[in-house]
């Protein structure tokens, strides 16, 4: 129980709320399965799936991961686990299967609930862990372990008896590592009740809105607009992102609202079914993961919707500033103003707060942010420092309170709102044979923002074939993480202390094509 309140503000009291609430109305459309569940029939089913695996011997604090695309499935399975105290990976199923293993060892998962379709990708590598005691699985393909539908069917439609406080861990929440295993946060229930409300009091929410979410439920975005959506009893349409999909369904299910990356709506615009369906219905857009860059901002006012949001934060913060279509009229260049209980600062190398107009680190201060990495004291201590996250971009905030952006302190790659760190990619790269020095960049693209370059030093008079690194790098990586392009180069360019200057190879490589 909190010490602050006779109750607590937990996830599953989200749903039951809606349930209670909006009984009749309908919460969820999935895409993928044409299920169209009333928020009642969510809550019912969400009970059954958590009373289900209790029955099995599972108990508060136990770890279940899970691997699904956006369907309403994944949206059961988090709030089943929020109602029964159990701590969830959502696993990115853009990984490789030995790195989802991996975690899962790292993690100490003892159930796994997976969609089947990624099922074979996946089984051959499971025997590696031995702890792995439950499996369940749902969808089309072969039987997997438990049937998801015949646990359902067979567990009581209660709410779980089980006693969840907002200081409870909620789930594991994943973002790229430099080397080796992605990081791994803790995500309390706390931080994420807390979280699930500013953006749509921003965006005006009302219960005539319909959102949908294209950002995969892996991730905490994603999550973020289906739990809003029950805290705001308003339809989500969930759906894996594809252009034609997506643009048919805005105009069926009258889509008001929804949250993309850039290069989603590059696509978007690219499609030729653009001028075939009618987008009418978007009352606005939300842009967020990577800069949205002017071309297309004015391609999206035009094609798409004039009403145009933007919001800046980490996964470890959620979200920080907010940017409506009135703050671009004055400040056209800024991602906004610090949202209602967030807060930012600037500060130089030795931690000095900077004044208004003088760069320096952006830190954040929000209910929704962590507090530290999952076993890993030393990262930890460099990204959470005195109440603040210390997030590793470089801005300004104006005398207003605006803040810019004009750069990254650390090595990020962001393609296709995808973050890649060069050190983990290079480390893959470095045991490839006959390669002696590499660096791993970011070079403009139009459609991914950025895209990942691996630029190669040879041994000797070795010739590199780029297509084979790729393939060795696919087999080892996730696809996004994977280079695009290989370059040969003779040297890297150094600082005279030995630093690779990337600079100087981006503004080689870019000026020249690639």
């Amino acid at each position: 129980m909190s010490s602050n309140a006779t109750g607590s503000f937990t996830v599953g009291q989200v749903l039951t709320g809606a349930a209670i609430s909006f009984p009749k109305r309908e919460g969820f459309i999935c895409a993928a399965t044409g299920r169209r569940p009333t928020f009642r029939q969510t809550n019912e089913r969400c009970n059954r799936l958590a009373n289900g695996l209790l029955a099995l011997g599972l108990k508060k604090g136990d770890r279940v991961a899970f691997l699904c695309s956006n369907r309403v499935e994944m949206v059961e399975t988090y709030f089943a686990i929020a109602k029964a105290g159990f701590v969830g990976l959502p696993l990115n199923y853009r990984l490789a299967p030995v790195e989802m293993v991996e975690l899962m060892r790292a993690m100490d998962a003892g159930t796994l609930i997976v969609e089947r379709r990624f099922v074979d990708a996946l089984a051959p590598h499971l025997d590696a862990l031995p702890k792995l005691a439950h499996r369940v699985s749902f969808g089309d393909g072969a039987s997997f372990g438990i049937d998801y539908e015949a646990l359902l069917d067979r567990s009581p439609a209660h709410e779980p008896d089980v006693e969840v406080d907002e200081g409870d861990p909620f789930y594991f929440n994943l973002t790229s590592g430099t080397t080796g295993l992605p990081k791994c946060y803790l995500i309390r229930h706390y931080n994420c009740t807390a979280s699930c409300s500013g953006m749509f009091i921003s965006l005006d929410t009302t219960r005539r809105d319909v959102a949908m979410t294209v950002f995969p439920m892996f991730g905490r975005v994603g999550f973020g607009w289906a739990i809003s959506s029950a805290l705001f009893g308003i339809r989500n349409v969930l759906v894996n992102f594809e252009p034609d999909t997506v643009l048919r369904l805005i105009e069926e299910e009258g889509v008001t609202m929804v949250n993309l990356v850039p290069t989603m709506a590059a696509m978007l615009l690219a499609s030729p079914k653009v001028r075939q369906h009618s987008h009418a219905s978007l009352r606005q857009l939300v842009f967020a993961g990577a800069a949205l860059p002017e071309p297309l901002r004015r391609a999206v006012h035009d094609g798409l919707c004039k009403n145009i949001n933007e919001y800046y934060g980490m996964q470890e913060s959620g979200m920080l500033t907010f940017s409506t279509p009135e703050d671009r009229q004055f400040k056209p260049a800024s991602v906004g103003r610090p949202t209602m209980f967030s807060k930012v600062r600037i500060v130089d190398g030795s931690g000095r707060q900077m004044p208004p107009g003088e760069s320096g680190e952006i830190l954040g201060s929000a209910p929704a942010a962590a507090i530290g990495y999952y076993d890993n004291p030393e990262k930890s201590a460099q990204t959470f420092r005195d109440g603040w996250v210390h997030t590793g971009d470089i801005g300004y905030l104006d005398a207003e309170g605006y803040l810019f952006i004009s750069g990254r302190l650390k090595e990020v790659i962001v393609t296709g709102g995808q973050n890649v760190h060069a050190a983990e990619v290079e480390e893959t790269i470095l045991s490839f044979p006959g390669i002696v020095e590499c660096a791993v960049i970011g070079l403009p693209d139009p459609l991914w923002g950025e895209s990942v370059t691996a630029v190669v030093v040879p041994a000797g008079d070795t010739q590199i074939d780029g297509e084979a690194l790729i393939r060795f790098c696919h087999d080892r990586l996730a696809g996004f993480k994977t280079p695009k392009r290989v370059l040969q180069s003779e040297a890297l360019p150094r600082t005279p202390t030995g630093k690779v200057q990337k600079f100087k190879l981006v503004e080689q490589y870019a000026k020249a094509g690639g």
